[in-house]
């Protein structure tokens, strides 16, 4: 069982990080969500995962920890406000610059610069 809970942690986290490292506005904004989720499960199963344990002390001899649940909630709440943030800012990139590019450039400008750039360089 921690081995599928490990591994899709790390595949949450290689999906998120290569998400985050593509072109697109809406990549990026998938890649950080997603990333926050690999830490959100990363921080809920630092807390050991038990069955049948009370929460509250002296009910039982094996008690769960509060803190993960109390960091993952957190988390929570502070990657919902850094998505919401991180989507009004690509929605003003958008509406400024007229693509979705996170750089501002458009492939087709990008192509231009470097053919440019290459017979400049060559005379």
């Amino acid at each position: 069982m921690e081995g599928i809970y490990a591994f899709c942690v790390g595949m949450l986290t290689a999906c998120g990080i290569f998400l985050t490292l593509r072109g697109r506005t809406f990549s990026v904004v998938l890649g950080l969500t997603m990333l926050s989720y690999s830490v959100n499960l990363f921080l809920f199963a630092s807390g050991r995962l038990s069955i049948n344990s009370a929460v509250i002390l002296g009910e039982s001899e094996i008690y769960a920890d509060p803190l993960p649940q109390a960091l993952v909630l957190t988390a929570i709440v502070i990657g919902f406000a850094m998505t919401a943030f991180v989507m009004i800012l690509a929605m003003r990139a958008r509406a400024d610059l007229g693509n979705d590019h996170v750089d501002g450039k458009d492939s087709d400008e990008i192509a231009a610069s470097m053919t440019l750039n290459k017979r400049g360089e060559s005379n």
